[in-house]
């Protein structure tokens, strides 16, 4: 069983940056970011390879956000600038079985528990 464990979710000012960190234990996944704000679907934020060669982003946050990985860590990190109200929204973190980095959810078969970005105007 893969446990995935998030941190670094918090309140923050327009403008402001933040930076997320997944914890997974077991072997090297495909890995996800994924946020849902209320109200709304969840919604495919950045994915990484195993290697941490391949990146992929929603096209809306391209240059905003930025994922990383430390595979001698196990650990997967979203860092977040220049974040806008719109970016307020519960965070996953996600893992998935295969080398291509996806964005649709269910291809996604393990999920952390959610951290809490809020970000205000």
């Amino acid at each position: 069983q893969v446990q995935l464990v998030e941190s670094g979710g918090g309140a923050v000012q327009a403008g402001g940056s933040l930076i997320l960190s997944c914890g997974a234990s077991g072997r090297t996944y495909v890995m996800g970011w994924f946020r849902q704000a209320p109200g709304k679907k969840r919604e495919f934020v950045a994915g990484i390879d195993r290697s941490g060669g391949s990146t992929n982003y929603a096209d809306s946050l391209k240059g905003r956000f930025t994922i990383s990985r430390d595979n001698a860590k196990n650990t997967v990190n979203l860092r977040m600038n220049s974040l806008k109200p719109d970016d307020t929204a519960v965070y996953y973190c996600a893992a998935r079985i295969g080398v291509v980095v996806t964005t649709v959810d269910s291809s996604y078969a393990y999920w952390g528990q959610g951290t809490q970005v809020t970000v205000s105007s």
